[in-house]
């Protein structure tokens, strides 16, 4: 693991940066002797997050939109959403 005094990695705070990356840590010693770890911060992103676009459908349009999608898969299957609509138990 390398080890920079404060002084050098001032001046080479690009390469500091660079390397931490690639190694996952680099040491920085300061003049009277207390040393800190300098670590690359994981990614906090999920690949879940995707940005949102404005559409104007409803509700009752994308829940139909839905149901064609399951009718087209399932063929004479009923939908779970009407069939628990139609139970006589609510």
């Amino acid at each position: 693991m390398q080890v920079y005094t404060y002084s050098e990695a001032r001046q080479k705070l690009a390469l500091v940066l660079e390397q931490a990356k690639n190694t996952g840590k680099v040491l920085i010693r300061r003049k009277d002797g207390l040393t800190f770890a300098l670590v690359p911060e994981k990614n906090i992103f999920s690949p879940l997050d995707v940005p949102s676009i404005k559409v104007k459908v409803t509700t009752e349009e994308i829940v139909g939109i839905v149901r064609e999608g399951r009718e087209r898969q399932h063929p004479g299957k009923p939908d779970i959403v009407t069939a628990i609509g139609e139970c006589p138990v609510k």
